[in-house]
């Protein structure tokens, strides 16, 4: 099954939300062929942990103004995953990104264009 419309709308609302407060490296992964869950993984790097925290606060702050705000939240000072369950964002720190290499992991999926000006900074 195919990435829902109004998911990928929240994809790219999340994703300039995310370079508004120049996140790094934003990727969108299409799990919708992989998993029965979820179907977008936004995937995000923050330099630092405040900068960690303000990049999950604008993301949440966008997409409660479409009406949504997530079903889950956890969080650490290297990782903090928003779950809004079709769409999931992970905004990691240089680290762990590097370490758990989700890209990585999921590259055998295709990518969703985010259509931003600067992806990667």
């Amino acid at each position: 099954m195919a990435v829902g419309s109004k998911t990928i709308e929240l994809t790219k609302i999340a994703a300039a939300a995310l370079a508004d407060k120049l996140g790094t490296e934003i990727v969108a992964i299409d799990l919708s062929e992989q998993l029965v869950l979820n179907q977008v993984f936004l995937i995000a790097t923050g330099s630092n942990e405040p900068q960690l925290q303000a990049l999950a606060e604008v993301v949440e702050k966008k997409l409660a103004e479409v009406g949504e705000k997530p079903a889950r939240k956890e969080g650490s000072n290297s990782w903090i995953l928003l779950d809004y369950t079709d769409l999931v964002v992970h905004i990691q720190s240089t680290e762990l990104r590097n370490y758990y290499m989700l890209d990585r992991l999921w590259n055998d999926c295709p990518t969703i264009d985010l259509n931003l000006e600067t992806v990667n900074r």
